[in-house]
């Protein structure tokens, strides 16, 4: 009987160790890109060369979850994304940059809304050089609204 205690309860335990994900905030996403800008200067929505910090490039592959709004570009209407900042305060005008939208990719088609608060999770991909993504980009994604 204790042996099969003993082999339930580490199974128990490496399964939440093999299920979890790492928590973000958006400072983690903030700080954990910087960008070389041109000698000449950079135009305006010139995707700039992303130097990622050691702990997302610990990350990348993994499993995250990160909350903020739900965005959907109109003319595509294909296309997510999950902001710091809401559209209804012009996440473009200003209020971040590049690092604080996360681009997602779902396995169906979400049922969120614009500027819905929401959790998501699924697997970080850094993107150094493809300038039709973001710098950052969820894969596998799925998640839930948050109520306030």
């Amino acid at each position: 009987m204790l042996k099969k205690t003993g082999l339930l309860l580490f199974f128990v335990l490496f399964t939440q160790i093999t299920v979890s994900q790492t928590l973000l905030d958006w400072d983690d996403m903030i700080q954990g890109v910087a960008y070389t800008i041109p000698k000449g200067g950079a135009e305006l929505g010139e995707f700039l060369t992303p130097t990622y910090s050691k702990k997302m490039i610990a990350l990348e592959g993994k499993e995250i979850s990160i909350t903020g709004y739900f965005l959907v570009l109109e003319g595509v209407k294909e296309s997510y994304m999950l902001s710091n900042n809401p559209m209804a305060s012009c996440f473009f005008c200003g209020n971040g940059g590049p690092e604080t939208i996360i681009e997602l990719y779902f396995n169906s088609k979400p049922n969120f809304i614009m500027d819905d608060l929401i959790s998501i999770k699924g697997k970080l991909k850094l993107n150094r050089d493809n300038p039709d993504h973001t710098y950052y980009i969820i894969e596998q994604a799925n998640g839930f609204t948050i109520k306030i």
